[in-house]
């Protein structure tokens, strides 16, 4: 039986077509932030009068708002999301990255910004650097550093709210908490990158609904994160989530944290570095995972060598903890099965964890991972 007239939702009816173009809007809107009625129906190919007319029953919904500013010298109607809550800004720092994100409780609004760092970078200069961004991403959003409630920072290799000695050279007496604190007069939260990124391939990604939950990040080098019921296993000891510094070969090279053959003297970027110095000369993170992806043979040979020793590791480690779903990221993820193969094949030869397609699983939110779960935590944590 036909709807009634004017009720249709048929695909081709003026209320789908309509739900289609609200859509349409949302979707521009949350990919560009903060955007003007005119950049909308160009970046939609919507005409105005079409914009306008469903920018004015979207706010009515409460699912965007709209103020005043000027374009090139002439009035214009801003257009920003909703928010559902306080902001929360997130930044993940790294020896030569840095990953922000700014988003609300229920992630309507949200803004990334990835930037790559000097080697070495000074800590109060890359701590200046995150102030600023924080006030830029929130007017990227339509908002203002005053809705910004909450901080947080995710860092390599954190005891306490301190850093411990090599993870970033010049940062190791640090108090990053209040440094930050001071310069922004926010509540900063300071997370593990890895527990960080769990958090949020739990709460957003690939993790998400596992009651026990591993992911390891292997960059420069390899950290561990356990979650039961999407919160981070914290432990009493600060080695908690170092699967890096488990030893592989007890007559290895020494490793930075005094003890011989951890697996960071295989699998790192400092490890993998040496070994290529010879044959590719100097050599950083980035360029090696790009060579591997590119088949050269020398750079997939020392991550596969390396990788094999990370899944004896890892299914030594599953097989003690029984996680429902095990994520590998980090930046040598990217190299894709050239790290994942041998750890799928170290995971598969243990039978009793069952289908490994099912346990080991990709991760989904790239570079943002970080950055989206320490704002995730920082929100939650802020004082009311």
């Amino acid at each position: 039986m036909a709807s009634a007239a004017g009720t249709s939702t048929s695909p081709g009816s003026q209320t789908s077509l309509r739900v289609r173009n609200s859509l349409r809007i949302v979707d521009a809107v949350r990919t560009f932030g903060a955007i003007t009625q005119v950049e909308l129906a160009a970046a939609t190919g919507l005409s105005p009068a079409t914009v306008s007319n469903i920018v004015k029953q979207l706010e009515a919904d409460g699912r965007l708002v709209t103020s005043a500013t000027t374009r090139s010298g002439r009035r214009a109607q801003q257009v920003s999301l909703a928010r559902t809550s306080a902001l929360g800004f997130g930044v993940h720092i790294g020896p030569r990255t840095l990953d922000a994100y700014l988003g609300d409780a229920s992630h309507t609004v949200q803004h990334s910004r990835h930037l790559p760092l000097p080697h070495e970078h000074r800590y109060d200069t890359t701590l200046d650097r995150v102030a600023l961004l924080a006030g830029e991403a929130s007017e990227e959003v339509g908002a203002s550093l005053d809705d910004v409630a909450a901080i947080g920072v995710a860092l390599p290799d954190v005891l306490a709210a301190q850093l411990t000695a090599g993870s970033l050279p010049g940062w190791e007496d640090v108090d990053v908490v209040q440094t930050l604190s001071q310069r922004l007069d926010r509540p900063v939260t300071l997370e593990r990158q890895a527990d960080a990124g769990a958090v949020a391939e739990y709460r957003f990604g690939a993790l998400r609904g596992a009651e026990v939950a591993l992911l390891v990040r292997v960059g420069d080098g390899v950290e561990a994160a356990l979650l039961v019921n999407g919160r981070p296993h914290r432990g009493r000891s600060p080695a908690v989530g170092a699967l890096g510094h488990v030893q592989v070969d007890p007559g290895g090279a020494m490793c930075r944290c005094g003890a011989r053959g951890c697996l960071n003297t295989l699998l790192s970027a400092v490890a993998l570095a040496d070994l290529l110095r010879l044959s590719h000369g100097p050599m950083g993170l980035r360029q090696i995972v790009q060579a591997c992806r590119h088949g050269d043979a020398g750079c997939r040979q020392v991550v596969q060598d390396g990788a094999a020793a990370l899944g004896r590791v890892v299914a030594n480690t599953a097989m003690v903890l029984g996680p429902d779903r095990i994520v590998v990221s980090g930046e040598l993820a990217e190299t894709g099965e050239v790290l994942l193969g041998p750890v799928r094949e170290a995971l598969a030869a243990r039978t009793l964890l069952g289908d490994v397609d099912d346990l080991l699983v990709l991760p989904q939110l790239g570079r943002d991972a970080e950055a989206m779960g320490v704002a995730a935590l920082a929100l939650e944590r802020r004082t009311p």
